[in-house]
């Protein structure tokens, strides 16, 4: 079985992008230098987990950064071939999560790290997280791309522990209480 494990940075009023993606506010203040813990996670993951949003965005920074497999679930990017200079690091899937990660599973994976705001509610309302390491920045945009959605049930989170960084960045790690 494959766990789902989110590690994501988050405005204070909650919301991971500006309404039109934009994560500029981010950028900034990931200037610091700091260690916020992601080689220590991505150490002991197998492969990512995104949607075609988080894919896009992050393709739009240039230089593709990330260093495991990464599958994003998107009907419509599953009808295009994956870019040549991402062949052997990207797949495009047209599957539900769950199928998904039947497929990661059987493939081998233990842990992915599930990226993107639609599909970590996705993977949520599935009760497929099992914990989750959310930074909040020290801003407040008013309005964007919300990390959490409407829920039609509680999703009740046990709180392992939270540190904060010299930069004003909070960062909490919270385990999914199935």
């Amino acid at each position: 079985m494959v766990t789902g494990h989110v590690f994501i940075a988050t405005s204070l009023d909650g919301f991971i992008a500006r309404e039109n993606g934009d994560i500029d506010w981010l950028l900034k203040h990931d200037q610091a230098g700091e260690d916020h813990g992601y080689d220590d996670f991505i150490g002991d993951i197998d492969v990512i987990v995104m949607g075609r949003g988080t894919y896009e965005a992050v393709r739009s920074m240039g230089q593709w950064f990330y260093t495991r497999p990464v599958l994003v679930l998107s009907a419509q990017l599953a009808q295009q071939e994956v870019p040549s200079e991402l062949k052997g690091k990207v797949r495009f899937l047209d599957k539900s999560p769950g199928k998904a990660m039947a497929m990661l599973a059987s493939e081998g994976a233990r842990r992915a790290y599930v990226d993107g705001g639609r599909i970590i509610q996705s993977f949520l309302e599935l009760d497929m997280i099992s914990d989750m390491v959310i930074t909040r920045v020290p801003i407040l945009l008013g309005s964007g791309r919300p990390l959490f959605g409407a829920d039609p049930r509680d999703v009740a989170l046990a709180h392992k522990g939270t540190r904060s960084f010299p930069s004003g960045l909070v960062q909490s790690h919270y385990e999914v209480v199935k």
